[in-house]
């Protein structure tokens, strides 16, 4: 059972699911897929097991749009904007709350199949910048230096320190 978890009342939305820990690891994914309250999924497993094992006692999952879908292909080609609107303002309340957040981005190379998504890793990273967060990404960036998604990760990679205001600046959203 999780219990950090956010989503709309008829659950087509969700905006963050985790676990309470004293060092918390923020991760920023591409969209939600099929984990809910009381289970997990591929992604939430692999982001469960590299927080333990690499020293955080919590995490919540977060990511640049908030609408469900196990295929990203199948996402809206335009944004719905009340979702987006709902899904900043939660991430933005939950990071309050931490001093300094440690952020995992982990949106992977399908962040290019909607120019919404990358719009929204621009929009993020300026919200969040007063927070001055650490940005972390495991394993290599891909080979066009996007942050690799978790569902395809190794457990001997490791994490790196992420230049989230230079990657958005390099943005063209």
């Amino acid at each position: 059972m999780y219990d950090i978890y956010s989503r709309s009342n008829d659950d087509r939305l969700r905006f963050m699911l985790g676990r309470h820990g004293g060092k918390m690891l923020y991760v920023v994914g591409l969209n939600p897929s099929t984990a809910t309250q009381e289970k997990s999924d591929t992604t939430i497993a692999k982001v469960e097991e590299v927080a333990r094992r690499t020293g955080y006692a919590g995490f919540a999952m977060l990511n640049l749009y908030p609408v469900r879908a196990t295929d990203y292909n199948t996402l809206p080609t335009e944004p719905e904007k009340n979702a987006v609107e709902q899904n900043f303002a939660a991430i933005e309340a939950l990071l309050a709350r931490s001093k300094a957040p440690t952020i995992w981005a982990a949106w992977g190379q399908s962040v290019v199949a909607r120019s919404y998504l990358l719009a929204s890793a621009k929009v993020l990273e300026a919200k969040l910048r007063t927070l001055r967060p650490t940005w972390l990404h495991f394993g290599a960036l891909t080979s066009l230096g996007h942050p690799r998604h978790p569902s395809r990760l190794s457990y001997g990679w490791s994490f790196a320190e992420f230049n989230m205001p230079s990657y958005v600046a390099s943005i063209d959203a």
